[in-house]
C-alpha cells in the first residue's frame, strides 16, 4: 500500500501502442506533457488510486537473469538519469507492443509517468508508472456556432479508472525492485504481468497469507459445496477468516486441529492442498506470518450467501463462525419432497 499524500508527477508523457498482429503501428510523442492546473489535479489521483489499497507486490523475473528483464532495466535508467525518460519511455511502448501477440489485445494510449514523494512503508521514494489506457467512453461536448449552442459526442478516458497500470518504486529489497500492478481489463491474465511485466508475487507475509486465503477458498467451493453443501461451505470460510484475524502466524497442522473436527476433513484438505500445489505450481508453507490487510480485504470479497431456487437467500455473518452450526438447521421433508432450512433467533432485526 503507497500514500500519496505527498506525491507529485515530476514528468509525464503520452505515447500509444498499436497492435503487431493487426498491423497497426505506435505513435510517439517527443515532448513531456505539460498540465493545467484543473488536468493535474484530476490526472494524479486517477493514475495512482489503484494502488493505495494494493497489499501485494510483485518483484521483477526472468528465467536466466534478472538484468535481462525489459522493464526492470528501463525503469533503472530512468531512475539513474532522469535526462533518458522520453527516450526510454519509448522504448518501454515497443516492448509492451512486442506482447500483443493475439488480436484481442487491445491498441491504446499509454501514459509513462516519474512520480516523487511515494511513501511506502514508511519510507519516501520516487516511482516510475506506466499506464495503458484501452477503453475510451463517450461524452458530450457543447460548443458555440452562430449564436446558437449544439452538441456532439466525443469519445475520451473515463477519469474512474485505468485499464491497465503498474508502479515500480525506486526501492529494492532483497528480491528487487517493489513492484505494484493494477489490470482492470483482465481479458487476458497473462499479458501484462507475465509477459510484459514479467513478475511474480514477492515471498513475503502478504503473498503466503494470499496464497492460503485462495487454497481454503476453492477448497471449500470444489470440495466442501459440493460434497457437504453451502452451509459447510460458509462456516469453514467463516472459521477460516477467524482464525486468520486471531492468529498473528498459522501453522498449517494447528490450522487444521482448530478447523476441521474430523479427520476425514482434515485428509480431503491435505489431498487438495497438493493438488492445488501441482496445478498452480506453487509451495504452500507450513509456517508463516499473517498479513492482516490481506485478510481484511479477502473478508470483503468472500460470499457467504446461501442462495436457493425458492427465490430465498440465507446470508449468513462471516464474523460469526458458530452461529451456523448453532442456529441453522438443514434437514428434508418427506411430505414436500423438498429440503429446508430451519432458523433460531430470539428477535426480528
Amino acid at each position: 500500500m503507497i500514500s500519496r499524500k505527498n506525491a507529485a508527477i515530476a514528468k509525464c508523457i503520452l505515447h500509444k501502442v498499436g497492435n503487431k498482429f493487426n498491423h497497426t503501428r505506435n505513435a510517439f510523442s517527443e515532448n513531456l506533457i505539460h498540465f493545467d492546473d484543473d488536468s493535474y489535479d484530476l490526472m494524479l489521483p486517477f493514475l495512482l488510486k489503484p494502488f493505495v489499497s494494493e497489499v501485494q507486490s510483485y518483484r521483477f523475473s526472468h528465467h536466466a537473469n534478472i538484468s535481462l528483464n525489459e522493464i526492470n532495466t528501463y525503469s533503472t535508467a530512468i531512475f539513474s538519469d532522469e535526462d533518458t525518460f522520453i527516450d526510454t519511455s519509448k522504448h518501454i511502448v515497443e516492448h509492451l507492443f512486442e506482447q500483443s501477440n493475439s488480436a484481442q489485445i487491445k491498441t491504446g494510449d499509454v501514459l509513462i509517468v516519474l512520480f516523487e514523494g511515494i511513501e511506502f512503508n514508511e519510507i519516501t521514494t520516487n516511482a516510475l508508472g506506466i499506464f495503458k489506457i484501452e477503453n475510451k467512453v463517450n461524452f458530450f461536448q457543447t460548443y458555440l456556432e452562430n449564436n446558437s449552442y449544439d452538441i456532439v459526442v466525443q469519445k475520451g478516458i473515463s477519469s474512474k479508472k485505468v485499464d491497465k497500470g503498474c508502479l515500480i518504486l525506486n526501492q529494492s529489497d532483497g528480491e528487487g525492485h517493489i513492484v505494484l500492478s493494477a489490470d482492470n481489463n483482465n481479458y487476458d491474465a497473462q499479458y501484462w504481468t507475465k509477459h510484459f511485466l514479467n513478475v511474480k508475487y514477492a515471498d513475503d507475509a502478504n503473498q503466503h497469507t494470499q496464497q492460503y486465503i485462495e487454497l481454503c477458498r476453492d477448497f471449500s467451493e470444489e470440495v466442501l459445496k459440493t460434497s457437504y453443501g453451502n452451509q459447510e461451505q460458509n462456516t469453514f470460510l467463516a472459521k477460516t477468516i477467524d482464525y486468520f484475524k486471531e492468529h498473528e502466524s498459522v501453522n498449517v497442522e494447528e490450522f487444521k486441529d482448530d478447523i476441521f473436527e474430523e479427520d476425514k476433513h482434515k485428509t480431503l484438505f491435505d489431498d487438495y492442498k497438493k493438488s492445488f500445489e501441482t496445478e498452480l505450481d506453487v509451495v504452500i508453507r507450513n509456517h508463516f506470518d499473517v498479513a492482516e490487510n490481506v485478510v481484511k480485504k479477502a473478508k470483503r470479497k468472500l460470499k457467504t450467501d446461501i442462495k436457493l431456487d425458492t427465490n430465498i437467500q440465507i446470508k449468513l455473518d462471516i464474523d460469526a463462525p458458530d452461529a451456523s452450526s448453532e442456529y441453522l438447521e438443514r434437514g428434508y421433508d418427506d411430505e414436500k419432497k423438498m429440503h429446508y432450512y430451519k432458523v433460531y433467533f430470539n428477535e426480528e432485526g
